[in-house]
């Protein structure tokens, strides 16, 4: 099991999130950005705007995910 917080992952808070796998954290972090932005979060919502503009690049989201995948893997155990 692998910790990172919402901001470490590209977000704006320290909520942390913790996944076995890469995709299991990076699940994790989409589901808190979706559950704050549901609450009217202003923060989160502009930064689930920005994973929805990420789906739509895929360059940008493949930079983000190379990124995000070394910053997992250099992560220690929890």
């Amino acid at each position: 099991m692998k910790t990172m917080t919402c901001r470490q992952m590209g977000g704006n808070c320290d909520f942390a999130v913790h996944g076995s796998t890469a995709d299991e954290l990076m699940g994790n972090g989409a589901k808190h950005v979706q559950e704050m932005a549901s609450k009217g979060d202003a923060e989160h919502i502009k930064i689930q705007a920005m994973m929805d503009a990420m789906q739509k690049d895929p360059a940008a989201g493949q930079a983000w995910y190379k990124k995000f995948t070394a910053d997992f893997a250099a992560l220690p155990e929890s």
